[in-house]
């Protein structure tokens, strides 16, 4: 219990000057031990007292509200990041897979061409072939000479040999320069 008139009369000071009052268990202590003409102070210190109280109670229960929002959010927040992330996932995925099927298309594309030119060169040097020699049978079946006809036919055959080879050498080239690098 506190008894003690000055201090009483200083609280009373201070909360005149400073407007500053008592708070708390102390209050209720102080109250016990006072006379009765300061219960008016005690008083007014107990209704602060229970103001301030209300008010840290409502802060309090603000904050936690918020609080639990913000813990809401966060929740949500990681949900849409792992939703995100699996997104970009899926579209690494097919975009490497979109990469594959291009490269696979280019390939079978430069095969096809591959193919296309080196048909394209056979039914030719074929061609020039058997008309050449064609030619070259019909003259002699003629009985007429040869000679001219003879030379140019093996010069022919020569340059069309060379030539095929050339071009089967030159595309299987151009296919091993690709496959190295692929």
């Amino acid at each position: 219990m506190i008894n003690g008139k000055d201090t009483v009369e200083e609280a009373l000071r201070k909360a005149k000057a400073k407007k500053v009052y008592l708070e708390g268990n102390f209050v209720k202590l102080l109250a016990k031990s006072l006379p009765t003409d300061v219960k008016a102070y005690t008083e007014e210190c107990k209704e602060r007292d229970t103001k301030a109280r209300k008010k840290r109670l409502e802060v309090n229960k603000r904050v936690q509200s918020q609080n639990k929002e913000l813990e809401e959010a966060a929740v949500v927040k990681e949900a849409l990041v792992l939703e995100l992330q699996n997104a970009l996932d899926d579209a690494e995925k097919l975009r490497d897979e979109a990469v594959e099927d291009l490269d696979l298309m280019q390939k079978r594309t430069q095969f096809e061409l591959i193919g296309l030119i080196v048909r394209v060169a056979l039914i030719i040097i074929v061609g020039v072939g058997v008309t050449t020699t064609l030619l070259y049978t019909t003259a002699m079946l003629a009985d007429k000479d040869t000679t001219i006809l003879g030379n140019a036919w093996s010069n022919l055959f020569g340059i069309l040999l060379t030539n095929s080879f050339s071009i089967i050498g030159t595309i299987m080239g151009v296919k091993y320069a690709t496959e190295k690098n692929g």
